[in-house]
């Protein structure tokens, strides 16, 4: 455990500065899905071609890894609410006007194409702000279940989010589900408007270079970026080409909406059990990432559809379960006015390599087929597991996180 006395998921959420969030944020964390889905379904469709949906996925967020160097500044120098506010607002703005294009059929392919990158800009410089502010809403002895129930909303909106979306498209269209995104992230600037934050240092001004400076001062958080940076690979061909996995198994590609909808529901699933539990050992995190990897592969080598869900299902719970156990391990590690630069480390590993995870995913698809694709991508998160696995014994004989925090808090 974190601390002594490991305080009910629930008391945390009634927060009076958490709960505004947490209601804020699944709402546009559920937006994002009907963008996502929408924005997927409409190029398949303009399209026929897997490599384009990793063309597309890989301009939402080559963003994050370009802008890396000055996120993780932004984001402890300055007030990161006000930060979350002017993005929400943007993106607001950048999806209101794609919905009213695709409404008069005035958008091409690649036009999608540069909407989702024009919001890649928004979500690099909205992520670091958004995952450190977690840690000013509540007090340090919750800041473990409130990072596992600020995952919760973005798996509850994975669960909800797609079959919603897929709902919406069927009956009004796609225009339709980007103007729910739009909404929603007006909803997430109200619940913003609602929350007030503890007084945070400021950082001095930095460079990468420092934020760099200091995974080499604590090695240990380079290895939970690895796993962080595994985790959003191998989850790329949910994420990316689940119109072509519907497809592979003959279905539409609105069937998307299932294939994310049951990774989300099994994401939902473990944030129930993480909200409540202290960090990981490296074999329990090393036994979620098998469990990821293994669902992605047994997914892509199903006979049936139905059967192929459960495994996605599966592999959703050991996504959730392992991405939070490094997220938290992460923000623990570091001070409150590091946060900001840990995070923007953070969305390089999870994001940043989703550009070159969706190409690698949609070239392979268009070559061999998706089902061969899934578990080539599958590798990185069973690599990791196996690294994990043996280097518990290892770590069985040093302090473990939650003594050395201990530690530090006595000396000072």
């Amino acid at each position: 455990m974190i601390s002594g006395e490991s305080q009910s998921a629930w008391s945390v959420v009634r927060q009076r500065n958490f709960l505004p969030y947490f209601i804020g944020n699944a709402a546009s964390a559920s937006g994002t899905w009907f963008q996502n889905l929408a924005a997927s379904v409409l190029v398949y469709r303009l399209t026929h071609s897997a490599l384009m949906l990793g063309v597309l996925n890989a301009c939402q967020f080559g963003p994050v890894l370009l802008l890396a160097p000055w996120t993780g500044r932004i984001a402890d120098a300055f007030d990161r609410r006000k930060l979350l506010l002017l993005t929400q607002a943007i993106a607001a703005a950048i999806s209101g006007t794609l919905a009213a294009l695709v409404w008069t059929g005035s958008v091409s392919t690649w036009g999608v194409v540069a909407f989702a990158a024009a919001l890649g800009v928004v979500t690099a410089f909205a992520t670091p702000a958004q995952m450190a502010l977690v840690g000013s809403l509540v007090p340090t002895k919750d800041l473990a279940p409130a990072i596992a129930l600020n995952s919760m909303t973005f798996n509850i909106a994975r669960a909800v989010g797609p079959a919603a979306a897929a709902l919406v498209i069927a009956v009004l269209g796609i225009a339709a589900a980007f103007l729910v995104n739009a909404l929603t992230f007006l909803v997430f600037v109200v619940a913003l408007a609602f929350v007030s934050t503890a007084p945070v240092p400021r950082a001095r001004t930095t460079s990468l270079r420092d934020s760099f400076a200091m995974v080499r001062a604590e090695p240990r958080l380079g290895g939970y970026l690895l796993v962080v940076m595994a985790v959003g690979m191998t989850s790329d061909p949910v994420n990316t080409e689940s119109p072509a996995i519907a497809h592979a198994f003959g279905y539409p590609p609105v069937w998307a909406g299932a294939v994310v909808g049951c990774f989300g529901l099994g994401a939902v699933i473990a944030a129930f059990g993480r909200a409540v539990r202290g960090v990981q050992s490296h074999r329990q995190m090393a036994a979620t990432l098998f469990v990821f990897g293994g669902g992605i592969v047994l997914m892509a080598v199903s006979p049936w559809f139905p059967l192929a869900l459960v495994f996605v299902l599966c592999a959703g719970f050991g996504y959730l379960s392992s991405n939070t156990a490094a997220t938290t391990r992460l923000q623990l590690g570091v001070t409150e006015d590091q946060r900001g630069r840990i995070m923007a480390l953070w969305s390089v590993a999870f994001l940043g390599a989703r550009p070159v995870a969706s190409l690698v995913d949609g070239a392979i698809s268009s070559v061999a087929g998706v089902r061969v694709a899934a578990p080539i991508l599958a590798i990185p998160v069973l690599v990791a597991a196996s690294i994990l696995m043996r280097s518990e014994r290892r770590s069985a004989h040093e302090p473990s996180l939650a003594r050395r925090l201990v530690d530090q808090r006595t000396v000072r």
